[in-house]
C-alpha cells in the first residue's frame, strides 16, 4: 500500500487534509483514506469534539509530529467537521512529507 500523502505548497505553507476520529481509545495515525491526489490521512483523537477540544488536540498533535511550533498550524478549512484542511505556514511541502510519510508507514505496519 502507499504511503504518499497530497502536500501541496502555497505561498503561505504546505497544505494537507485529514479525517479524524474523536473520542478514540488514544491519539494517532490511523492510515490513509483513498490514493493519489485523494489521499487523506486518517487521525484518532482522545478529545471528545466539544468546545473546539478535538481542534486543539489535532493541533498539538501535529505540531509534535511535524517538530515545529503550534502557532505555525492552523485549520483552513473543516474546523466543525471531520474532514479538515491543515495549513503549515513558514514550511514547506518538501520538509512536512517525509515526516509525514513515516508516520503513516508506522501506523501501517
Amino acid at each position: 500500500m502507499t504511503t504518499s500523502i497530497p502536500v501541496r505548497g502555497t505561498r503561505e505553507g504546505a497544505k494537507f487534509n485529514v479525517r479524524i476520529t474523536p473520542r478514540a481509545s488514544r491519539t494517532a495515525i490511523t492510515g490513509l483514506i483513498g490514493e493519489g491526489d485523494d489521499a487523506v490521512m486518517k487521525i484518532a483523537l482522545q478529545a471528545p469534539p466539544v468546545d473546539g477540544r478535538a481542534n486543539d488536540a489535532l493541533i498539538e498533535f501535529l505540531s509534535e509530529l511535524l517538530r515545529t511550533p503550534r502557532s505555525t498550524i492552523e485549520i483552513a478549512g473543516g474546523e466543525h467537521a471531520r474532514n479538515k484542511i491543515i495549513r503549515v505556514r513558514g514550511r514547506q511541502a518538501a520538509e512536512i512529507l517525509p515526516l509525514l510519510e513515516k508516520a503513516v508507514a508506522a501506523a501501517q505496519k
